[in-house]
């Protein structure tokens, strides 16, 4: 098939709706494929503009909200306060109190700890790491669950 014929059936087959075209002579065979258009994406070039500081504010309250309910609501989000020294949370991640399912809480409400002693585990990006205790006391409450989701500063333990 000479170039000519072939440059012709290439054209014709790209203005029409024909996706494809398979043509067989004595010198052999020509298919001729329409590949769909392809999305033209385009990028937009925004101008520099000046970082944003970001300043933490408490949310606003609801103007639909009573007054009355709103210290309530606070108070029963706020974890009981208990004196003594509050072991926080130094990363994110999930709170375990023992080193595996089946075992033993480090530490129960009411057991001596040591500087250095574990109190527990979180599990940050499949890596377990191990808390432990900043101050000699004793444990006078647990503030997380076991396998709950905390958050970085969020008080994990109070020793007193």
């Amino acid at each position: 098939m000479d170039l000519r014929k072939l440059k012709t059936l290439i054209d014709l087959v790209s203005d029409s709706n024909v996706s494809e075209l398979e043509i067989t002579e004595a010198e052999g065979t020509v298919r001729i494929v329409k590949a769909p258009p392809q999305p033209v994406v385009q990028y937009a070039q925004l101008p520099p503009q000046a970082p944003v500081p970001y300043v933490m504010t408490p949310p606003a309250a609801p103007a639909s909200a009573p007054a009355a309910t709103a210290p309530a609501a606070a108070t029963e989000a706020s974890p009981p306060q208990t004196p003594g020294h509050v072991l926080k949370s130094p990363m994110v991640g999930t709170f375990y109190r023992a080193s595996s399912p089946g075992a033993a809480p480090f530490v129960e409400v009411g057991d001596a700890v040591k500087t250095g002693q574990t109190l527990c585990i979180i599990e940050a990006m499949k890596i377990l790491n191990e808390i432990e205790c900043d101050k000699d006391g004793v444990v006078k409450a647990i503030l997380a669950e076991n396998g709950q989701a905390v958050e970085f500063g969020q008080p994990l333990f109070v020793i007193e």
